[in-house]
């Protein structure tokens, strides 16, 4: 199954405790311009986007900080001795504007980026680095964490309080209050250079992105290809005035792999492999030089903290602890995953008189599950409108959860696709959450898969919870004129992965803002998006959401089985692109990069490549110009092994509701207590035992993807 998902956390992480929270509604100046700074008077607060102008998130950005100085200043200021309340819970609740407008410009930054509004960034991001960094490295702010750290266990706290002074202190230390005051400088100074870079990185990204195209004016050409994929291309071609009878192909999923896995012309899939492989890696958007400033600059950060490298330090604070834990876990999967790739091309090979290429692949692994199985993915896709897979995952939540899915018609939205419901709880009608939805490609939307969230939960002075608003944005195929959008089985379980991060941020129940929703160990955050798309191949679960788009039919016990025996098709393929994407990954954090040092990236990745005996029709999943997850963010920089590592997790999880049931009531009510709704309140690896019964086991995952 295909894993190679994204999460953004649109939220500041100044100290591990500003996630996800409301305005503050005093003290506000009045500025009845700038709508960052008032209440939204809308629905459930969902933000105005209509009324807020790009002009309009400096001025907020610059008012937030200022209040949150103040907060942190009364903190300090406090003259009671330290304890949880003045000061953990204190600074938890602190930041309540900035992160209002963090979130509201993060969600736009992703998924409707203009010029103007990369120009901002260029401001924002340092703006909010450097408020970070000032506030991690206030001395007299660590003392009073450190004072409530040092005696905590004297002060008749539950799991999840020690846990929040644990973190804080911990997150506190790595955020540099520990270091002297000229190594704190130094690492302000690396942390604005890699905002910086971070913001060059995808800037080059998006740019490269969409300048790519193929255009086709041979018909011919297009053999093969799913009419929805040729209809798509025609429009992009008459939206750009080119010519009837052209067609035009871009980079973007929806439209490149179909090109690999169905198109009969050879040059048509080598032409599209070669411009996605060699994205950003030359010319004037080559991310090739930032990839080494990047380098250099995590060199230098881990070396401050006293680490030997950055995936030490990336690593030391999350369930793996050493990067040499989670490359245990990588080698074993990717050494079964090698064997098969080699035991698939063998197989493909038999098809064809032409050696296999890379951009072979996906084509005769195609042919070959349509030889075996007798399953074409086209005929599937009639089953899978995107309308049809969302009233899916809504109905798994109900049957799950016991959540419904209202549309609310009139709700504010950043664009005309996006789609707006009110969660609420079936049996008492509670309000639960607002989820938004906004499925398919645009040139400002950033490629890929996310969840984020508008207004994180909590629950409030008087024991009452904050209801969040959570959002997906996904990259599938849009619709056309006369067809709706119709997914492959991969957007299917991509949906239901991202659908799973929605749960986990609408239904938390945690106390803390830090603490709620996907506010956990990196490596934990993918249980919940993981295990879900199990449900979206399950028989009983399919027969309650794919029919076919024009006649309504349900899907038939016959073609639900051909799809249950291909599940593990082509595993040897997707299993080797994501594990040696994820190993490729700690080997940059591994690498250690001195102030005048200069690499080649691409012979970087082909040492890599030989080092693990890769198969030369295979490739990484994400070459390095490209892999966001890594050189976007720090946010899964040596940590893009978490997938697999929480696949352990949603594997062995899942065997569970197998064995009793998908839908079992208990077994749901526990995955969603201990899970769902715990957050990040307790050791991860607790609450999984708590859900489970015992530790995970590796062989799960083997299992799951049909490798042991």
């Amino acid at each position: 199954m295909t894993k190679n998902k994204k999460i953004i956390f649109a939220t500041t992480f100044i100290l591990g405790c500003v996630a996800g929270v409301l305005i503050a509604r005093s003290n506000l100046m009045q500025r009845d311009s700038n709508p960052l700074l008032t209440e939204y008077n809308t629905p459930f607060e969902i933000p105005p986007f209509d009324q807020i102008r790009v002009s309009d998130y400096i001025p907020a950005l610059e008012e937030a900080i200022k209040q949150q100085k103040a907060e942190i200043d009364a903190i300090i200021n406090n003259p009671e001795t330290p304890d949880f309340n003045n000061t953990i819970y204190a600074l938890d609740n602190s930041g309540e504007l900035l992160t209002r407008v963090c979130n509201a410009f993060f969600g736009m930054e992703e998924a409707m980026s203009t010029p103007e509004l990369v120009e901002v960034a260029k401001k924002f991001r340092p703006m909010l680095q450097e408020w970070g960094d000032e506030m991690a490295m206030n001395p007299q702010l660590f003392a009073r964490i450190k004072a409530v750290y040092d005696k905590r266990n004297e002060l008749g706290l539950d799991t999840a309080q020690m846990r929040m002074i644990e973190e804080g202190y911990r997150d506190a230390v790595r955020g540099g209050a520990l270091l002297n005051a000229e190594d704190q400088e130094k690492l302000k100074a690396i942390n604005g250079r890699l905002a910086e870079l971070f913001l060059k990185f995808n800037e080059n990204l998006l740019t490269a992105t969409n300048e790519f195209s193929i255009v086709v004016t041979d018909t011919t050409r297009l053999e093969g290809l799913p009419q929805g994929v040729i209809d798509a291309a025609a429009q992009t071609a008459s939206e750009r005035n080119l010519p009837e009878d052209s067609y035009v192909f871009t980079l973007h999923g929806p439209c490149r792999l179909p090109v690999l896995q169905y198109a009969a012309d050879r040059s048509l899939r080598k032409e599209m492999y070669e411009g996605y492989t060699t994205l950003a890696s030359s010319g004037k958007y080559d991310n090739s030089a930032v990839i080494n400033e990047i380098v250099k600059a995590r060199t230098q950060k881990a070396r401050l903290f006293g680490y030997p490298d950055f995936a030490s330090f990336a690593t030391a604070n999350v369930m793996a602890k050493t990067p040499e834990a989670a490359m245990e876990l990588l080698t074993q999967v990717w050494s079964a995953a090698r064997e098969r790739v080699i035991e698939e091309v063998k197989e493909m090979q038999q098809l064809t008189d032409d050696t296999i290429k890379p951009w072979d692949y996906s084509y005769y692994a195609e042919k070959l599950r349509q030889s075996k199985y007798n399953l074409n993915e086209n005929e599937l896709r009639q089953y899978f409108a995107v309308d049809s897979v969302v009233n899916g995952v809504f109905n798994m939540a109900k049957k799950l959860y016991g959540v419904k899915f209202t549309e609310i018609a009139d709700a504010p939205k950043y664009h005309p696709e996006v789609k707006v419901y009110e969660v609420t709880d079936c049996n008492t009608g509670e309000h639960v959450a607002v989820f938004m939805t906004d499925y398919f490609p645009r040139e400002s939307k950033l490629q890929g898969a996310w969840m984020s969230e508008f207004k994180g939960s909590y629950i409030d002075n008087n024991g009452n919870r904050v209801p969040p608003i959570i959002y997906n944005v996904g990259n599938f195929t849009a619709p056309t004129a006369t067809t709706p959008a119709l997914l492959s089985i991969d957007d299917v379980e991509t949906l239901f992965h991202e659908f799973g991060h929605g749960l986990h941020g609408m239904l938390t129940r945690a106390k803390y803002r830090g603490q709620a929703g996907t506010n956990v160990d990196r490596d934990f955050v993918e249980l919940p998006s993981q295990i879900h798309e199990h449900w979206a191949v399950e028989p009983e679960m399919l027969k309650m959401y794919a029919r076919h788009w024009q006649t309504g039919e349900v899907i038939s016990d016959e073609l639900i089985a051909k799809l249950r025996s291909a599940l593990n098709h082509n595993q040897g393929f997707t299993t080797g692109e994501l594990a040696s994407a994820a190993l490729l990954d700690l080997y940059w954090g591994k690498l250690n990069l001195e102030e005048n040092d200069s690499i080649d990236v691409m012979e970087f990745e082909r040492n890599v490549a030989k080092e693990l005996g890769m198969p030369e029709e295979l490739q990484f999943r994400y070459r390095s110009p490209y892999f966001k997850h890594v050189f976007g963010s720090d946010g899964y920089a040596s940590g893009y092994y978490t997938y697999l590592w929480a696949e352990v997790l949603d594997s062995d999880g899942f065997e569970l509701f197998e064995e009793r049931g998908i839908f079992d009531p208990e077994t749901a009510a526990s995955f969603k207590k201990n899970i769902l709704e715990a957050g990040g309140s307790e050791d991860p690896m607790t609450l999984y035992i708590n859900f489970r019964g015992r530790k995970p086991a590796v062989e799960a995952l083997l299992r799951n993807r049909g490798l042991k």
